[in-house]
């Protein structure tokens, strides 16, 4: 492993980490990239440049100067026990580069992500002969919450004949001491073919009668025929120094201790998952019901106009309404016979609660009776209540007691779901076990907004409680469905509500039949408006927004959005189908399809630093069955990338020869400069091969200035203020 370019960043560089990786995300001698890092100041900035690196080469990050979690200032449970580590952690699976923790993982991670398979799930295979290594290798491979692999009955089966006769293949693949270099050979295809195997550890321990060599030069053969991870660990020193430089010289990767070779194999399964991370783009709304954001925005002002920045139960309450998550009925009583009144119209059991902008955690002050049966047990409650907060907190403002009915889920689970803002990465939503022991519990998750289906699921199966979810002694499963719509609606009301600082749902009640918020507490703050939306989130979001209908002269319509990660196959076949010189004149080369890479480049884009738009239309084709199905289907495409000056873009265009002269080129380049200018760049241009006659007319007709490139005369510069 060599380097191909070393930089070293300090305060005084006129160059930063983004720039930085935006050089070597595009650099030919390139094939892996490491970070060490301590601290980060433009996030947006930041992630916009990894997350581009990532998706064009494996990159490793290690970050020192940890913090400790929470802010002894925070208002809410969510500001007490998140930290800006796992912020950082969430950051980088969403840009999908991997983290490591010391500096011995760092170049373990890079010498396994160099290498050419990845894995598709977590579930290593364990081949050893000798059973202590082994065992480490798994107490290891289960701390870090891997999967380990067994083979099919089946396949146990047919390879047990070729193998030692104490060989288990129960668990872990023992091959017992008397293995050598053929029962490898036969352990390592049984696994390469086994789709239950994500990856293989082959475990040597040195044993007097095997030659360490050879069964190096069997596992480097076999792995001739391997498509998936492989891993070893040869032990020892000086007898297993020529196998370990036969399987070097393989380039396979080879460690000294079960430990690290367990370590490595969660690297690159991490980057793996945190590939797809980085494949999501979700919209800044979801596609259920749209909220109330005018109702949202009025509540908002008329606190800050108070000068206040906690909202009341009741107003925290009300907010989450207008985003339709679900709440239970709650009332204020500010009297002891008010809130006997208020009790016997919702109907008992009731519970009451303290309410007041100064007290975060209600129960720390006695703030919190549930399951209340009668009247009289209200009224004495009332007043105990009160005068136990008085006497606790003499300074608080208190606007009353609140009443509820108590929710009557028999099996519901007690969740939370809350955001905070960190610094620097903004919003951030967390999720994990509720009650009022949840910093104790120590069980949450956390994700950068926004968030769709696919993240929200992640979300909640990273935490422990998941656990807690389905059928559990009797109690049904709860709805997950529902969790998941809670999650997506919080994810809309960061969006859209730059002023959002903190928030708790605590507890949010689940069950079979859906979710309920039963506490909320709101912290907002006075935020000045941006020039552009989103501003507040470290990761735009998909531009919905940008979605156009316009119609076809010859009948019909055409759609224009912004591209998207899942439309590489179709962008493939509208490549396939340009003409050779259509082909030629967008790309300067004779190539008849995309490589992965080049679909991955122009789809996975970063809306923040570029814009492609793409026109679609529907149309009917015929399936093998004969009966006709409505596809989408691209017929051009138009982008820009900004320049390294953030001031200006350059543009490229390409509409299907088929749908030529039907005015989609002039609606798609107004449109790529519509949204230009809506980022406040100031200048567009790019280049147009002089043969190009058509686009030549088109950057005419646009009001374009045409000039000779003087770096090239087959060429022709195209240049327009916006």
């Amino acid at each position: 492993m060599g380097f191909s370019i070393v930089v070293s960043l300090g305060p005084n560089t006129s160059v930063d980490l983004a720039q930085t990786l935006d050089f070597l995300a595009t650099d030919p001698a390139t094939q892996s990239i490491v970070i060490y890092m301590e601290g980060i100041t433009d996030a947006r900035r930041f992630l916009s440049a990894l997350r581009a690196a990532a998706n064009t080469k494996p990159v490793v990050v290690l970050k020192a100067g940890r913090k400790a979690a929470g802010s002894q200032a925070a208002l809410t449970h969510s500001g007490n026990i998140v930290g800006s580590d796992e912020v950082f952690d969430s950051a980088l699976r969403r840009a999908g580069a991997v983290r490591v923790r010391s500096f011995t993982q760092l170049f373990s991670a890079v010498k396994c992500l160099a290498s050419r398979y990845r894995p598709v799930g977590s579930r290593l295979a364990i081949v050893t002969n000798g059973g202590g290594p082994g065992v480490l290798a798994v107490d290891w491979l289960i701390e870090l919450g891997l999967g380990l692999a067994r083979l099919s009955p089946e396949a146990a089966a047919a390879l047990a004949p070729h193998l030692p006769p104490v060989a288990t293949l129960s668990n872990l693949l023992d091959l017992s001491e008397e293995a050598g270099p053929d029962h490898y050979r036969a352990a390592i295809a049984a696994c390469a073919v086994d789709p239950d195997v994500d990856g293989i550890l082959v475990i040597y321990s040195p044993k007097l009668e095997i030659d360490p060599t050879a069964v190096a030069r069997a596992l480097v053969l076999a792995s001739v025929d391997i498509g998936k991870p492989l891993l070893t660990c040869w032990m020892g020193d000086e007898k297993v120094a020529e196998a370990r430089e036969i399987i070097n010289g393989a380039g396979i990767a080879t460690f000294r201790s079960p430990e690290a070779a367990v370590d490595a194999f969660g690297n690159i399964a991490s980057f793996y998952q945190n590939q797809q991370l980085l494949q999501q783009t979700p919209p800044p709304l979801s596609q259920l019901a749209k909220p109330d954001l005018a109702g949202a925005h009025i509540l908002i002002e008329s606190v800050l106009a108070e000068r206040r920045k906690v909202l009341t139960e009741m107003e925290s309450k009300a907010l989450l309404a207008a985003f339709h998550i679900p709440i239970t009925q709650t009332m204020l009583a500010h009297s002891a016979n008010e809130a006997m009144l208020i009790a016997s119209q919702l109907g008992y059991p009731v519970a009451l609660k303290i309410d007041s902008p100064d007290i975060p955690h209600k129960s720390d002050v006695q703030g919190v009776v549930l399951n209340v049966l009668n009247a009289t047990s209200v009224r004495d409650i009332y007043n105990d209540m009160m005068a136990t907060v008085r006497r606790l907190k003499p300074a608080a403002q208190i606007n009353g007691v609140t009443i509820q009915k108590m929710s009557g889920m028999k099996h519901g689970r007690e969740l939370y779901i809350g955001m905070v803002t960190d610094q620097p990465f903004g919003p951030v939503i967390t999720f994990g076990a509720g009650g009022t022991m949840i910093e104790l519990i120590d069980d949450r998750a956390v994700e950068l907004p926004p968030l769709n289906q696919f993240l929200a699921q992640r979300l909640i199966m990273r935490v422990r409680s998941a656990q807690t979810l389905g059928e559990w002694r009797g109690a049904p499963a709860a709805r997950l469905e529902a969790i998941e719509q809670v999650l997506l609606r919080v994810s809309e009301m960061v969006c859209a509500l730059p002023q959002l600082r903190e928030m708790d749902i605590n507890p949010l009640i689940v069950d079979e039949s859906g979710a309920l918020a039963v506490d909320a507490r709101v912290v907002i703050d006075n935020t000045q408006p941006s020039l552009h939306r989103y501003d507040h989130l470290a990761i735009l979001p998909y531009p919905s927004n940008y979605t156009q209908e316009w119609p076809m002269p010859g009948g019909g319509q055409y759609m224009l959005r912004a591209v998207r990660p899942d439309d590489a196959q179709m962008l493939q076949t509208f490549v396939r189908k340009l003409s050779d010189q259509s082909r030629y004149y967008r790309f300067v080369s004779s190539l008849r399809e995309l490589s992965i890479p080049m679909l991955a480049r122009y789809t996975l884009i970063d809306y923040d630093r570029e814009m492609a738009l793409v026109a679609v239309c529907r149309e009917r084709t015929p399936g093998e069955d004969g009966e006709f199905s409505e596809t989408e289907r691209m017929i051009g495409v138009s982008r820009y990338i900004a320049n390294p000056d953030l001031t200006s873009c350059e543009f490229s265009l390409v509409v299907d020869d088929e749908f030529n002269g039907q005015g989609i080129g002039s609606r798609l380049m107004l449109s790529i400069m519509d949204v230009a200018r809506h980022k406040g760049l100031s200048e567009i241009d790019g280049l147009v091969l002089v043969k190009n006659a058509g686009m030549l007319k088109l950057m005419k007709t646009l009001g374009f200035q045409i000039q000779t490139y003087a770096e090239d005369p087959d060429f022709k510069l195209c240049s327009k203020t916006l």
